[in-house]
């Protein structure tokens, strides 16, 4: 019998750690040669945060540099890994009976997808499918909502969430390296991990209610609620691991979290 796949949430930090060669994405690298190569791979991405959910369709989608302000390396890198149609429409009948999911054809990979896939795989040649976040439904939506994703670990799809346990850029310390963390990031942090270990996935899906230390780590909801769809997904057997650590600017969580069968 196949083992189903992981389930693997990523801190993505600056964009930069597309093309710096760094601990980060040699962390992330080492995950993609420990892993059986995945049939496919879905995508749950803080930076597709729009007003509905949507699939991507296409069957070669466009690498999005969705900021500014960064040297021209970054914008000319191109991760070209094809869609996945049929994927696509998986993913659509498995949420139907929650949601309408609408297809995508002119959305591709952000940076939240890619800036780490072309470390983990950088031959680009695993199908690769993103699924927006709706942001007009509350944490327990998303919840459910990736619950009814289940089966596609069994079909050998490799499900991703990118965002961060902690994100706050208003609090960033742009251009100063290294930077001492916040005491309010590194508690949060903290607090996250002993939640997940302990499988009180309740606690983190109202993680507004943690307290300011909370507050302070998601003032906006989209680069944690990826960490909430991987959290759904994760069954009474499998085991727990944190392969990526760090925090980077003070605020910025970098943890990643593998959810994996122990069989």
């Amino acid at each position: 019998m196949t083992p189903s796949a992981p389930v693997l949430f990523f801190g993505h930090g600056n964009p930069m750690n597309a093309v710096t060669d760094n601990a980060y994405g040699r962390k992330w690298h080492a995950l993609g040669r420990g892993m059986p190569r995945p049939k496919a791979i879905l995508s749950i991405s803080a930076h597709w945060y729009i007003e509905q959910t949507a699939v991507t369709t296409s069957a070669q989608p466009s690498t999005i540099h969705d900021f500014g302000g960064f040297p021209r390396e970054l914008y000319e890198v191109q991760y070209a890994a094809p869609g996945d149609s049929a994927l696509a429409r998986r993913v659509q009948e498995l949420l139907a009976p929650l949601t309408y999911v609408a297809p995508d054809d002119r959305w591709g990979f952000d940076h939240g997808t890619w800036s780490v896939l072309r470390h983990v795989f950088p031959d680009a040649d695993v199908p690769v499918v993103q699924l927006s976040i709706d942001e007009t439904k509350p944490p327990r939506f998303h919840y459910e909502l990736a619950r009814h994703l289940a089966p596609l670990r069994d079909q050998g799809v490799l499900v991703i969430g990118s965002g961060n346990v902690v994100h706050n850029l208003h609090t960033f310390a742009w251009g100063q390296h290294p930077v001492e963390p916040f005491d309010w990031a590194l508690r949060f942090e903290a607090q996250v991990r002993d939640l997940i270990l302990d499988g009180k996935h309740e606690a983190l899906i109202d993680y507004e209610s943690l307290g300011r230390d909370a507050l302070l780590s998601v003032p906006t909801p989209d680069h944690f609620l990826p960490l909430v769809y991987v959290l759904a997904l994760r069954r009474d057997d499998d085991a727990v691991t944190f392969p990526v650590e760090g925090v980077d600017g003070g605020s910025v969580s970098m943890l990643a979290v593998d959810i994996r069968a122990t069989a």
